[in-house]
């Protein structure tokens, strides 16, 4: 991979009474907190180390910049198919605020030498910022790498071990440069579309947890079909109360206010090849939403909602709350190996199958499409 640094916009937390209130705003007023002065810019072209700290571990990764023709090359390599409606919006987005507020997040398998790097950089250095937010219980601290040789060494790191990347979050924010970049770079040769504004961060510095789903429109099967139905592919045992998956292949089901453990029937996964990747969101699309309730494409039937895991057991019994129409289903987290795999052969997960953490702000950092 080549890094490039850059001049990044970054808060001026002097201004700033709530970093929560400040970034949950950001994409609505970014151009208004631009023009008020709540953004300052670094003088000078740098790298930058990006640490989250919550209650129970710190997450640190490096952002910088990196050639868009790596995606089209596949070095930055997808697991979500997009959709042009959204790349639309982005696309938006982008040419409105002049900018991109938040970098793509990229993962890639651990390598000790950056690691130990990241560890010494932040241990003798003083951030450029720490800011705490409240709601989410994390702190947020920013170094800048400027000295050039540093970065020389940092690039010369990610290139020699460093041959491709997952993207983990904002896949379409990455289709949208792209297709920026196709479409306006010879038009527009004052925007740079030619770079993915990108935060580098080891798999071990990751937390993939579940993203589960609620399903409205129950009143269309009885509770008796829907029980007999998800009997053929599923052993069913009522929970005495609510608990996550153990395991894969395990699903729990919240119905009337009732949990089940829905344990998948081994005859069902006799069915596929030895080898094969079986993805507990496929395996519900096909065996639940698809032949008991004839959903066709989940990516735009308004029936589905989806719920992060960080919500957790509350979130779920919120999001299907005391409606009789409504069911949940939590999953079992995608393994890393499972994503990383099928993105090595080119192929999709279902949407909204991971859901990684740490989440960086919008607003923290920011990437200017022109001066």
């Amino acid at each position: 991979m080549k890094l490039k640094p850059f001049q990044a916009l970054y808060p001026n937390f002097d201004f700033i009474a709530s970093p929560d209130v400040f970034c949950n705003d950001a994409k609505e007023s970014f151009r208004t907190f631009q023009d008020h002065g709540f953004f300052e810019k670094l003088k000078q072209d740098a790298l930058y180390v990006y640490q989250i700290e919550s209650k129970a571990r710190k997450h640190t990764g490096l952002i910088g910049l990196n050639e868009v023709e790596d995606f089209f090359d596949g070095k930055v390599k997808k697991h979500e198919k997009t959709l042009s409606e959204r790349e639309h919006q982005q696309m938006q987005l982008f040419l409105r605020w002049n900018a991109i507020l938040k970098p793509v997040l990229l993962t890639y398998p651990s390598i000790p030498a950056i690691n130990q790097w990241l560890e010494t950089f932040t241990q003798t250095h003083t951030p450029l910022f720490s800011t705490r937010f409240v709601r989410d219980e994390e702190t947020h601290r920013v170094w800048t790498v400027t000295d050039p040789e540093e970065i020389r060494m940092v690039q010369d790191l990610f290139s020699a071990n460093i041959h491709g990347v997952y993207i983990a979050d904002g896949h379409h924010r990455t289709s949208t440069v792209a297709l920026l970049h196709e479409r306006l770079k010879d038009k527009s040769p004052e925007y740079d579309f030619d770079h993915l504004f990108c935060a580098f961060f080891a798999v071990d510095q990751l937390d993939i947890l579940d993203y589960n789903r609620v399903l409205s429109g129950l009143k269309t099967v009885s509770p008796v079909q829907f029980v007999v139905k998800l009997s053929k592919s599923f052993e069913i045992t009522p929970l005495n109360g609510p608990r996550k998956p153990a395991f894969k292949h395990e699903m729990i089901l919240l119905a009337q206010k009732e949990w089940y453990s829905l344990q998948l029937r081994q005859e069902i996964l006799d069915k596929y090849p030895a080898g094969t990747v079986v993805l507990d969101a496929n395996l519900l699309n096909e065996l639940v939403l698809h032949n008991i309730f004839g959903i066709k494409d989940v990516r735009t039937d308004t029936r589905i909602t989806y719920v992060e895991g960080s919500k957790g057991l509350e979130g779920m019994k919120k999001a299907v709350g005391s409606s009789m129409d409504r069911v949940g289903f939590m999953l079992y987290p995608v393994d890393i190996d499972d994503m990383m795999g099928l993105a090595d052969l080119g192929e999709s997960l279902p949407p909204k199958s991971t859901y990684f953490e740490p989440r960086m702000k919008s607003g923290i950092l920011v990437k200017l499409l022109k001066e």
